[in-house]
Parts: C-alpha cells; sequence; structure tokens
C-alpha cells in the first residue's frame, strides 16, 4: 500500500486495499491503516474486504513494483550494518552493535535510518530498538507507522509484562486460546509460570514462548542462504582470569577461523567475541572493521580490544570464550597506496597455512598461542 500511494499520492489518507483478483477467490495483501479500523487485514478473502469497507479502493498487486522498492530499502539499510537479516519483502533485522559510533547511540542510528528512508523512497518505517530479536520486533510493531522505540538493557521484562501474550512470535490463534484457558491473557501472566508447565503444554514452543515473555531471545542476527559467520569456541576446565591465558587462547582461535577463512577465499568485515562467566551469564561484544580482513593480527588485535573492554567493565572469572568473525566477503580488496607492508602480515598467514596444510596443525605456532601454566 506505501509503494502505492508514493505512486498515486491521492491515495494517501483513504482506505486503500492491494490484493488479487476480487472477483475470484482472491485475498488481501495488504491493508491501508485507514482501512484497518473496518477490520480488513492481510489474509482475508476480498469479498469480505469489500462488504466491511465499501468505499475501498481496491488495487491489484504488482509484486515486480514491491520487489523493486524491497530492494533499495535493504540497500539502504546495508549502508548502518552489514549484518542484516531480511523478513519478507519489507522487515529486517539489523546487529548495529559497533556501527553506532558515527551517529552517537542506537537511537539516532535509528532516526538517520528512518530520514534516509524517507527520503529517498518517500516510505514511512517503525524502528524498535532492544538487546534482543523478540523485543525489537514487539518494540517495531507497537510503534508502527513511523515510530521508533527503544527499550533500554535491563527493561525488557517490564515493557513485556503488561502486553497481550498473542503480541508474542509464535503465539497464534490456538495458542492463545490454550493460554486463555490457563487463564495467562498477558506476556507477564506467561513469563510467571514454571517452564515444566509451560513445556508439558506446549512442547519445544513452550520454552521458546517462555524464554520470548521473559525477554530472552538468543537467536543471531544471520543472513539467509551462504553461512556468513565462521566462530570457534573454547570451555576450560577452570574458570580463570587469567589475561595471559584468556589472550593466548583467544589468539588460537583467531588463528583458527581465520585459517578457515582464507580457505573459503572470503574476508570477514565483523569480528564479535563471546564470553560465558562462571555463573553462567553470557555476553556478545562485536565491532565493524573499517576494512575486511582475513589477516589473523588483524582479527586477533581487535578480538583483543573486545576483550579488554569487557573484562575493564566486568572482572568475574570465565568459563567459555569464543570468537565469530561475519559479514563475509569476496576476498578482493582496495589495494593501499601508502603503506604496502600491510600485505606483509597477509603473506605470512598463508605461508603458516600451507606449513600446517602439509605437516599437521601443531607444525607451527606464534608466541600469543604458547599458553601459560593454565592451560
Amino acid at each position: 500500500v506505501s509503494v502505492e500511494q508514493v505512486l498515486n499520492p491521492k491515495l494517501k489518507g483513504k482506505p486503500v486495499i492491494v490484493g488479487g483478483d476480487p472477483e475470484s477467490r482472491g485475498v488481501v495483501a495488504s491493508a491501508s491503516y485507514e482501512a484497518r479500523p473496518f477490520g480488513i487485514h492481510a489474509g482475508m478473502p476480498l469479498s469480505r474486504a469489500r462488504r466491511l469497507c465499501p468505499q475501498a479502493i481496491l488495487i491489484r498487486a504488482n509484486f515486480s513494483r514491491y520487489k523493486d522498492a524491497s530492494s533499495k530499502f535493504m540497500k539502504i539499510l546495508g549502508h548502518f550494518s552489514p549484518y542484516i537479516e531480511p523478513l519478507g519483502l519489507d522487515e529486517a533485522y539489523l546487529d548495529v552493535t559497533g556501527c553506532e559510533e558515527p551517529y552517537g547511540s542506537p537511537r539516532q542510528l535509528g532516526l538517520a535510518m528512518k530520514e534516509r528512508i524517507c527520503k529517498e523512497l518517500e516510505l514511512t518505517a517503525s524502528v524498535g530498538i532492544a538487546t534482543c530479536k523478540v523485543v525489537a520486533k514487539i518494540a517495531s510493531d507497537l510503534c508502527k507507522p513511523d515510530g521508533l522505540l527503544q527499550i533500554a538493557p535491563g527493561g525488557e521484562q517490564a515493557f513485556l509484562n503488561p502486553l497481550p501474550v498473542a503480541r508474542l512470535p509464535g503465539v497464534g490463534d490456538k495458542t492463545e486460546q490454550s493460554l486463555k484457558e490457563m487463564r495467562i491473557t498477558t506476556i507477564g501472566d506467561l513469563a510467571s509460570l514454571p517452564l515444566d508447565m509451560v513445556k508439558r503444554r506446549f512442547g519445544t514452543l513452550g520454552v521458546a514462548i517462555h524464554s520470548y515473555a521473559r525477554g530472552m531471545d538468543n537467536r543471531e542476527v544471520e543472513a539467509p542462504g551462504e553461512a556468513k559467520s565462521i566462530s570457534q569456541q573454547l570451555t576450560f576446565a577452570r574458570d580463570t582470569l587469567d589475561r595471559n591465558f584468556l589472550e593466548a587462547t583467544l589468539h588460537n582461535l583467531c588463528q583458527e577461523v581465520c585459517q578457515e577463512l582464507r580457505s573459503q577465499d572470503k574476508r570477514a568485515k565483523c569480528v564479535a567475541i563471546r564470553l560465558r562467566y562462571a555463573d553462567f551469564k553470557t555476553i556478545t561484544r562485536q565491532v565493524v572493521l573499517i576494512e575486511a580482513s582475513d589477516v589473523t593480527q588483524v582479527v586477533f588485535t581487535t578480538a583483543q580490544q573486545l576483550l579488554s573492554k569487557a573484562l575493564a567493565k566486568q572482572e568475574k572469572p570465565i568459563r567459555l570464550i569464543g570468537i565469530r568473525i561475519s559479514s563475509l566477503v569476496g576476498e578482493e580488496k582496495q589495494l593501499s597506496m601508502f603503506d604496502p607492508g600491510t600485505e606483509k602480515p597477509e603473506h605470512l598467514d598463508k605461508a603458516i597455512d600451507r606449513i600446517r596444510k602439509k605437516y599437521g596443525s601443531k607444525a607451527i605456532k606464534t608466541g600469543n598461542g604458547i599458553f601459560p601454566e593454565n592451560s
């Protein structure tokens, strides 16, 4: 509908329905906000929609137009973060960790994104900002059609509690009815139930929606199709705060993922570390590189900086450390005119790769990878 209103501004502010053939068994593909108070929604038979709102303007769907707008929309999003997971034509998750600095904050980034979509496509967009997918999705839904809603870290539960349980992804009509039979009407009601009870009633779906109701969602933002990330992690035999040991372990993990990266003729744009503390609390910290790289030292230096910041903020024994490189691109790169020495680490990495391939992974080690006694 938004695309049709851009093409024909006279449609703005009017009840508009985009769908199939009303003379056959066509259904509503989309309805303007002016049509929705009449009870019209996507998936409804067009014959019923016309009875509910006879004055609605009906437009036959033209998906080539919408795909073109979607392509331009996703391209704009790509300027704000390389880490995108599209959802259909008009929605996407973005992981903007490390991308917000040029704008000052995630909120300013969101506002800049909305402004650019409006300026270039003449379309409005709603933006939900949160620490996980499920909360960001619900926040975005609540501030449609042209809003921005940010949920502060730690405020997820208070935000979700009063909302109808049907707001949770995965809670359809049947699940909602079953929850009502259990006298569960709000997300807070669901969050307060014992997990075992929800699991017995709904199985694996119950585990997921119970976690979502508590504002917990560990799903990462992942592009569809080809694998877009490479990761390695290690759980220690004993929890540790030995910084030298942690850095040595991290370096070894960086070597492994970068060797795999080079074997795929790829470079990575995003570097992330994962830490799990002795109390099982798990955090992820990531940053976007100025230029995609497959050089072990570049990835390790970036990961080392993320580790230093995490240790400075929270000094607790660590039981697991991991590295993930993502937003993979082809091997092509822009050569530097002023610093030809930057190619030396790349040649060194490839030489080490050849030695390890011929003589085994332990045939050669770098100084960073020699573990102290804690190993």
